[in-house]
């Protein structure tokens, strides 16, 4: 479930069961940059850009693992950066979930701050990049189906914890 749609659970409207968005943040406001025509602007018909990504991610033809997070723009980085530590490092969901951040999404480089990865800014810095040590929340959450039952894991960086027997 993604609740925060822009906001904590959205515009607070529900709709036959479904909570409205309040996504129109995530259009352009700025039609042209220049001489170009934004692709995100807003004009009839046209769907926001969003960056939220709940995964469900499938094995065998069966749901293996339901994963997703907040962060605006960072969100897709933080999902998929979990997903390559459990799925080919074979971390287990709670490593995958508290290791470092390390975010590129436009040239320059998110990396967290008080992490070990702060020891490798200069290395980037070399190879071109801006590096910018910051907090990075994700606030993942992660529910992986097991023979056993249910495995929950949350982002120890925001709310929230799994729990169950």
């Amino acid at each position: 479930m993604t609740s925060s749609i822009e906001n904590v659970f959205g515009s607070r409207v529900m709709a036959s069961g479904f909570l409205l968005n309040n996504e129109l943040t995530d259009f352009s406001f700025v039609p042209k940059q220049g001489d170009k025509l934004v692709a995100n602007r807003i004009e009839a018909n046209k769907r926001p850009r969003s960056s939220m990504s709940p995964t469900i991610v499938m094995k065998e033809d069966k749901p293996y693992m339901a994963i997703g997070s907040p962060g605006g723009s960072r969100i897709i980085g933080y999902v998929a950066q979990t997903l390559v530590a459990h799925l080919d490092w074979g971390m287990n969901i709670q490593e995958a979930i508290d290791q470092p951040r390390m975010i590129n999404r436009f040239g320059e480089m998110d990396i967290e701050v008080n992490t070990p990865l702060e020891d490798y800014a200069q290395q980037f810095e070399k190879m071109g990049y801006k590096v910018n040590a910051r907090e990075l929340n994700s606030g993942l959450h992660v529910i992986r189906f097991t023979e056993r039952g249910l495995e929950g894991a949350a982002d120890p960086r925001r709310e929230g914890i799994a729990i169950g027997e």
